[in-house]
């Protein structure tokens, strides 16, 4: 992937006082994890009346910076962002809660991609200078009073952080200027275009020197602080490079037992599909064994299907949980598309259902606190599964359970670079697809939750809580009230109500009216919930089976009408 090139120029000065409390820094990624992250360049203006002005810009700046690129590689520009500056905010506010205030204004740029991120509090700026108009990005957070505009909104003023935020697709060529109020408040905007024009050389700091310059010349009695960028190389947004460096490896031929592959010996066929092979294998090296995913060849020209297999390798790697499948270092150079992963020895969750028709609430229990952990896993990395189901879960010989399959799962850190044409429906999964997927809705944990509590009522009754339909059947699906639920008595009456109806929350066709948290669900089905239960099994029929209602209700008015018919002859 070409990588994003960006000059820069900066100048700041504390102008006529005598100390200056502007800050503002710049920093590209400098190791492959941060290549997520993109560039982030900041402005701070330390606010004058705080006690700790100048600290407070020059903490915001380096913390932000630390801080940000430290977050996990799967996360988001946004919830990097935010999670970062919530906790700079909460520390400014409680220093000055101890009687030390530090206030600053904080401006914020972060380009991955080809889309810029623009984060906002305060009066300093950040413009847009792109085929030569000047657009200001931000909008001042100013109150008037008394004839003075005054600060409403600064990092470290209130304990609930307020971020303006938008987002803008970048172009080659286009700069970016951030200033603190002692420039932009004294500079006419009409004077920017001359020396932002005066480009007659690459080096940006003596336009930005000159800007500042300008402004002290025009009145300015502040500190003056200006920031320069511009674009001279986007990288691509199709992929992420090491998606683009394994989808480029060949695919190999099947493997048989005896085969070899980079120092890999095939010891036994696990699976074979039209999409995939599985393989046990040893490493020569050091006898090792290892699981082998391999692409089909099928696919070999297929580079969406491609991207999407190295997607699964990467975000296997930003797991290490231990209800998630591990995936193998494999440091050594690969001459064909595959990857490694720990080897489980046990059974797939759709073995032990065949096995165990009619498990006890208990051990079912125990199993829902290892999916739940694992999902919470999931989730604290901002990734939903999407295709959760027996298949994709393996009981390992000692009792662990893992999730297995990572081919589907949504990350919205890989969203923001290049959303993946996720399928509606997951191959194979309809009888465990949310209906949310249907309506065209985002992914989300309560649709996980969903395919989550299928699971588990199949665990129970070896059966679905949905009439089972085809793949088509549910693309035709236009409403949640196609979505009939079988009540758990129809198949288990040695199961209490107070486990039905915890698992018809959970299976709400509406994600709405499904459970807020995970912890929730779990927490139902491990205590009885006798208020949620009264409240199901009270609730009018129409409600609990629509379909039933309608079916009662249509009875009832044909035998209104044949009596009718009756008295008329």
């Amino acid at each position: 992937m070409l990588p994003l090139q960006v000059r820069c120029g900066g100048y700041s000065s504390a102008g006529l006082k005598a100390e200056n409390q502007d800050a503002f820094a710049l920093r590209m990624p400098q190791t492959r994890a941060e290549l997520g992250k993109g560039m982030a360049a900041l402005i701070c203006d330390g606010v004058s009346s705080s006690a700790r002005a100048a600290q407070a810009s020059q903490t915001c700046v380096t913390s932000f910076l630390n801080d940000y690129f430290s977050t996990p590689e799967a996360w988001g520009v946004k919830k990097s962002v935010v999670r970062v500056l919530e906790g700079l905010n909460s520390w400014l506010y409680q220093q000055g809660l101890q009687g030390q205030s530090m206030l600053t204004t904080l401006s914020l740029l972060v380009i991955r991609s080809q889309t810029a991120h623009v984060f906002h509090i305060g009066d300093s700026r950040i413009y847009l200078w792109r085929g030569g108009q000047l657009e200001c990005l931000t909008r001042d957070h100013l109150q008037r009073q008394q004839e003075r505009d005054v600060l409403n909104r600064a990092m470290g003023g209130d304990p609930h952080l307020q971020v303006d935020y938008h987002r803008l697709t970048v172009e080659e060529g286009d700069g970016f200027v951030l200033t603190t109020d002692g420039v932009h408040a004294f500079l006419p905007a009409s004077d920017w275009p001359l020396t932002l024009n005066e480009a007659g050389s690459r080096d940006l700091e003596p336009l930005a020197q000159r800007l500042a310059e300008r402004a002290l010349q025009a009145g300015s009695d502040d500190n003056l602080s200006c920031l320069l960028l511009q674009v001279e190389q986007l990288p691509h947004a199709d992929s992420e490079e090491a998606e683009r460096q394994l989808a480029s490896l060949p695919v190999p031929p099947a493997l048989q037992a005896g085969h070899k592959l980079d120092g890999y010996r095939v010891l036994e066929v696990l699976h074979a599909s039209q999409r995939s092979h599985l393989y046990r294998v040893e490493d020569e090296r050091d006898g090792q064994q290892w699981a082998m995913k391999v692409p089909s060849r099928h696919f070999a020209d297929d580079f969406a299907y491609l991207q999407g297999f190295a997607r699964e390798e990467w975000i296997g790697r930003q797991f290490r949980h231990e209800q998630v499948l591990a995936m193998a270092a494999n440091p050594q150079p690969r001459t064909g598309m595959y990857y490694l992963a720990e080897l489980i020895i046990g059974q797939t969750l759709r073995q032990w259902i065949d096995d165990h028709p009619q498990p006890s609430l208990a051990t079912v229990r125990a199993l829902l606190r290892q999916m739940v952990t694992a999902l919470r896993a999931f989730q604290r990395l901002d990734m939903v599964h999407c295709d959760l189901k027996p298949e994709n879960l393996m009981l390992t010989s000692s009792g662990v359970l893992k999730v297995i399959d990572l081919g589907t799962v949504v990350v919205t850190g890989l969203q923001e670079v290049a959303p993946p044409q996720a399928e509606a429906v997951p191959q194979g999964s309809v009888d465990y697809v949310a209906p949310e997927y249907l309506f065209g809705q985002p992914a989300s944990f309560r649709a996980d939750l969903f395919s989550l509590a299928v699971v588990v009522y199949e665990m129970l009754t070896g059966q679905l809580p949905y009439p089972s339909r085809s793949r088509e059947q549910l693309l035709k699906s236009r409403s949640y009230a196609d979505w009939h639920y079988i009540p758990l008595g129809r198949y288990r009456a040695d199961l209490p109500t107070w486990v039905d109806a915890c698992l018809r929350k959970a299976l709400q066709p509406n994600p709405a009216s499904r459970y807020a948290a995970l912890s929730e669900f779990l927490q139902d089905f491990s205590v009885p919930n006798r208020a949620l239960e009264a409240s199901t099994f009270r609730a009018p029929l129409i409600e609990r089976h629509p379909l039933r209602f309608w079916q009662v209700t249509s009875a009832i008015l044909l035998v209104l009408l044949l009596v009718s018919l009756l008295y008329r002859t």
